[in-house]
């Protein structure tokens, strides 16, 4: 009986817990002296810690199990400082550039300081680079998540000064040139924040529950899978006003992510899906498409705006000007207009209205007391370095950057993100070779839109394009800046299948909220869950859930098909939309 209980991963010789107890001292004797050591690395600038390890005689593999010890966070409670070996011996004493954010921005400074005599650590939440203008495509099953994501050392990994890592930073010490990385002090000579930016709800983070939002890959495919659950419903409903709620979709914002948004769920729900769904009739899908302003693309020309309009329309659009938005609850939204307060019964509700740039700005500005704008961006000087700190650069969306000739901010693109991304890394570059430093010199390439298979909307330096011309221009463009050829290739593949077939190639429905949360939640489906107590993985999620729930408590007035709560809850899908 001893026998059949004995862990199966502890070894059966008999002398295990002696030759454990007996190590114990030496270990840990040797683990407080390696704490010291640190302790007293951890207070030295940078430029001494460097001196201090030169002159240190420890034998290699005291330097490899210091470094594992380390690693392991023996002692969370203090930051130790983290040293890792060079990609390369030569570059054992080069100045170490610290990159943190995998985006366009930080891609491309990788990628110029790439026969540069530096050490690169790029750092990132994920292993991959998104590329966020498709993320739409992927949210209506046009494209899949591998169209759009490429991995960071696939990317910069065979350059022979580069080290990813994955992590998150989660604070900053400029007195000190160190970031705190998974808990641990990391020194820099040259930091290059793109961290990018986030979703805001404009203080009502409530609301995420109900609306997700698009900013990760995980928002897109949530997304999709909240169109095709509805859709999924609605096709083996008998009520025909309980498959019109299902197949309405509301979609908050009207910039360029919202226009794109409602064209390409007007194209799924009316067009592609026309065919493979027997119950549905597509003359009752309705998507409304809800502004505070007076007329869509703001950053466009008027005429450009007044076209996307009318080929939305077109699509069975409906365009709500000036409609701020008021509550929100399961299956329905509030909103204030000009004419009074208005209510739309919808199953589906997207949002794509607010940015918030990355926390690190205000870690910065908490740390040094540098400027922030209202938005939260941090002001940077002409070559995006902050004032007091010339060794610190912040590109992309978490930069207020005003040193342009018309005196107004960057736009939060990818464009002018790429080419800070490059500048700042050509003039890390010069400043570490000791030779002449670029200026930037900001190529605005204009803004566009796609709204149908083969329209779209483009403003380029002042020429207008609209329709197919304008659709042309805007594939070459995207397919100019997505990263990986690869990828460029699929992309093209799956356009002109989606062009000629009026079908989509990535109609998958995926996951639930609690999958991406932990296995053993309320709603994880199978086979994520054992013994087979949660729901099918075909069954509605508890957003869906509480959106049939309150049409049939509030608009059909009685409910023959009670809901099952006790199996999910709201709290699942906001952890999920988090």
């Amino acid at each position: 009986m001893a026998e059949a209980n004995r862990d199966p991963f502890r070894p059966a010789n008999d002398r295990y817990d002696e030759n454990r107890l007996a190590l114990r001292p030496a270990a840990g004797r040797l683990q407080i002296a390696l704490n010291r050591a640190h302790h007293n690395a951890h207070a030295l600038h940078p430029d001494q810690f460097r001196s201090f390890k030169a002159k240190r005689s420890f034998p290699n593999n005291v330097h490899t199990l210091r470094d594992r010890t380390v690693a392991t966070g023996l002692m969370a409670a203090e930051h130790f400082f983290l040293e890792l070996e060079p990609p390369e011996e030569r570059l054992r004493d080069a100045p170490h550039v610290v990159i943190v954010g995998g985006g366009f921005a930080g891609v491309r400074a990788c990628k110029a300081l790439a026969k540069a005599d530096v050490r690169i650590t790029l750092i990132d939440k994920r292993n991959f680079n998104l590329f966020q203008p498709l993320l739409y495509q992927v949210a209506t099953g046009l494209v899949s998540r591998g169209d759009v994501a490429t991995p960071l050392r696939q990317l910069v990994g065979k350059q022979s000064n580069v080290q990813v890592l994955l992590g998150e930073v989660t604070n900053l010490k400029p007195e000190s040139k160190q970031i705190i990385f998974n808990s641990r002090a990391y020194s820099y000579d040259h930091l290059v924040l793109a961290t990018g930016s986030g979703s805001t709800f404009f203080g009502h983070e409530q609301w995420r529950t109900f609306a997700p939002p698009m900013k990760i890959l995980e928002h897109a495919e949530e997304i999709r899978r909240r169109l095709l659950m509805a859709i999924e419903q609605a096709e083996q409903s008998p009520d025909p006003a309980a498959r019109k709620f299902l197949q309405t979709v509301v979609i908050v914002g009207g910039g360029p992510t919202g226009c794109e948004m409602a064209g390409a769920v007007s194209e799924l729900m009316r067009n592609a899906m026309r065919r493979e769904f027997k119950q549905l009739n597509t003359e009752d899908t309705r998507i409304v498409l809800v502004d505070p302003g007076d007329r869509l693309l703001k950053a466009m020309p008027e005429s450009l705006s007044k076209a996307a309009q009318s080929s939305l329309e077109k699509l069975g659009v409906e365009v709500q000007f000036k409609a701020r938005v008021q509550t929100m609850q399961p299956g329905e939204v509030t909103m204030s207009t000009p004419e009074g307060d208005l209510l739309i019964q919808a199953a589906t509700v997207i949002w794509t209205a607010g940015v918030r740039p990355s926390h690190l700005g205000r870690k910065l500005a908490e740390a040094i007391d540098c400027e922030l704008d209202r938005a939260g961006r941090v002001v940077v000087e002409p070559d995006f370095s902050i004032k007091s700190h010339p060794e610190i650069r912040v590109v992309g969306d978490l930069c207020s950057y005003r040193h342009t000739s018309s005196g107004n901010p960057l736009p939060g693109m990818a464009g002018p993100a790429t080419q800070a991304g490059g500048f700042v890394g050509k003039d890390i570059g010069a400043i570490v070779a000791q030779t002449p430093r670029p200026n930037f010199n900001w190529f605005d390439f204009g803004s566009m839109a796609v709204l149908d298979r083969v329209d779209a909307v483009a403003d380029l330096r002042g020429l207008k394009f609209s329709g197919g011309i304008g659709w042309i221009l805007w594939a070459l463009a995207h397919l100019a800046f997505m990263p990986e050829r690869e990828n460029r290739l699929t992309l093209l593949i799956k356009w002109i299948f989606a062009v000629t077939s009026q079908q989509r190639a990535s109609m998958l429905l995926t996951g639930m909220p609690s999958q991406h949360i932990g296995l053993d939640a309320p709603d994880a489906p199978f086979p994520m869950q054992s013994g087979g107590t949660g729901p099918s993985i075909s069954a509605p999620d508890a957003a869906l859930k509480a959106a049939m729930e309150y049409y049939s408590n509030q608009v059909s007035g009685h409910q023959d098909h009670p809901a099952e709560t006790s199996e999910g809850s709201t709290d699942d899908s906001a952890a999920a939309m988090r």
